[in-house]
């Protein structure tokens, strides 16, 4: 079912009750007041009636008559009178008993003092009246025919108000329903034509604060991230695709070439030696785009764990100077760095790749091959800095340096693939640091800051 039946229903569902329970209450009050009404019409027919009767110099005879002719016409109350022995001293019709009073119905009258109930569709009210010291019960009964089609004429313009009002309400929720939604149709005919070719395309927004407009500009933006994202990954793919191609080119040459001609044996070695290193170089590119997607997975994903930043530092440095011999690293950790500053929560993992990526660059891009690490405390967050010397990184590349697959002129001299620094940058931030390079005077040095300690 479509919003737009479901909230017109739902709208003459609502309207129907509240018309209801308004019509209802109007039907019960009128109903009320007509049946209270009557009783004091009742009871002021009976004080007449006993008044003429004891009062008046009116013959029984012609206050039967008089009651018998105005019955012809109107539904004529009929009025009894008993003394306080129960005796019937006076009855408008003693042949024609509407209440057939009994001793009981009499003796609760003198009790009461007054009465009224239902007989039938008849309304009856019974009364004490006193003349010259003497109490005597007056009955009055009648059947209210006026008042009974009055409250079927309202029942039946009631029924017939809230059918039409119903319809009415139904028909206005439809148009209001349908020009209430039509952004939203609007809107939904846009999103059919966005297809994978078509990101750039966006939703119409006006200056509006209301819900669809700002449902808009929040598609829009998602929209945006998406094909940013789609982008990311097409630039991803064709650099993944360029880096791979060049060590299998260069495997297969290697190896087309040892199997078209006879080669001696050094020479045979030689080509495994240089397919192995190209293979190598492939399962380094593969590590790296492994560790990418790690560190590309959403945060809530990652398993995080007390750890010590000075354990995985101290991993990384054994680890890349035992691959690389000609590497030389020096680390210190200033005496005012307290050991609680070094735990927080994190990914050992990803970490070390992090730390591992600094100080191979460092060592890598430095003639000497040497690069230092210090670790101090400042403004009650943790640095953790890489330094090393040679040629400074330029302003321009320094703008560049953490995007995908970027390598500067200066770099290309050494192996790599513009992954480390990338991947770095997003571990960092997913540990909720930060990480700054500044570059100057033949010296570069690569911070990360941890903005306090988290426990």
């Amino acid at each position: 079912m479509k919003i737009r039946t479901r909230l017109t229903l739902l709208f003459t569902l609502i309207t129907a009750m509240l018309l209801g329970i308004y019509s209802f209450s109007i039907y019960y009050s009128s109903k009320e007041a007509r049946e209270k009404s009557f009783y004091g019409e009742l009871q002021n027919e009976a004080i007449a009636k006993a008044d003429l009767f004891f009062r008046s110099s009116l013959p029984e005879q012609e206050m039967h008559k008089l009651y018998k002719n105005n019955n012809r016409t109107l539904n004529e109350v009929q009025v009894a009178i008993y003394n306080s022995r129960d005796q019937l001293i006076y009855h408008d019709d003693a042949k024609v008993d509407y209440v057939k009073e009994n001793q009981e119905m009499l003796a609760q009258i003198f009790q009461k003092k007054k009465i009224s109930f239902f007989l039938d569709d008849l309304q009856v009210i019974g009364m004490v009246y006193h003349y010259k010291g003497q109490s005597y019960a007056v009955t009055a009964a009648s059947y209210d025919k006026y008042g009974y089609e009055y409250l079927t004429h309202l029942l039946t313009i009631s029924m017939i108000a809230f059918i039409s009002i119903l319809i009415l309400i139904y028909l206005a929720g439809i148009f209001l329903s349908k020009k209430t939604l039509s952004p939203l149709s609007e809107m939904v005919s846009q999103i059919k034509r966005i297809t994978a070719g078509k990101l750039q395309l966006r939703l119409k927004t006006t200056g509006e604060k209301d819900e669809l407009n700002e449902l808009a500009q929040n598609f829009n933006g998602m929209l945006e991230r998406l094909e940013n994202s789609f982008e990311a990954q097409k630039h991803f793919v064709s650099n993944i695709s360029h880096e791979l191609r060049t060590p299998l080119s260069a495997i297969i040459t290697e190896l087309e070439l040892a199997s078209e001609k006879e080669q001696t044996k050094e020479e045979y070695q030689q080509t495994v030696q240089c397919a192995l290193d190209d293979a190598r170089n492939m399962a380094k590119l593969s590590n790296s785009l492994m560790d990418l997607a790690k560190a590309s997975y959403d945060p809530n994903e990652i398993s995080f764990s007390e750890i010590r930043l000075d354990e995985i530092l101290l991993e990384s440095y054994t680890k890349i100077t035992k691959e690389s011999s000609v590497y030389k690293v020096s680390m210190n950790i200033e005496d005012a760095v307290e050991e609680h500053q070094l735990i927080i929560q994190g990914n050992e993992y990803l970490l070390q790749v992090a730390f591992n990526n600094l100080i191979d660059n460092a060592c890598k891009y430095s003639p000497e091959h040497t690069s230092s690490i210090e670790v101090k405390v400042s403004a009650q967050k943790l640095h953790i800095s890489f330094a090393n010397t040679g040629v400074s990184i330029s302003q321009e590349d320094l703008q560049h340096i953490f995007e995908p697959f970027y390598r500067s002129e200066t770099s290309r001299k050494e192996k790599g693939y513009g992954i480390g620094l990338f991947l770095t940058e997003k571990i960092i931030h997913l540990h909720n640091a930060a990480i700054t390079v500044v570059s100057d005077n033949n010296e570069t040095v690569f911070t990360l800051i941890f903005d306090g300690i988290n426990h």
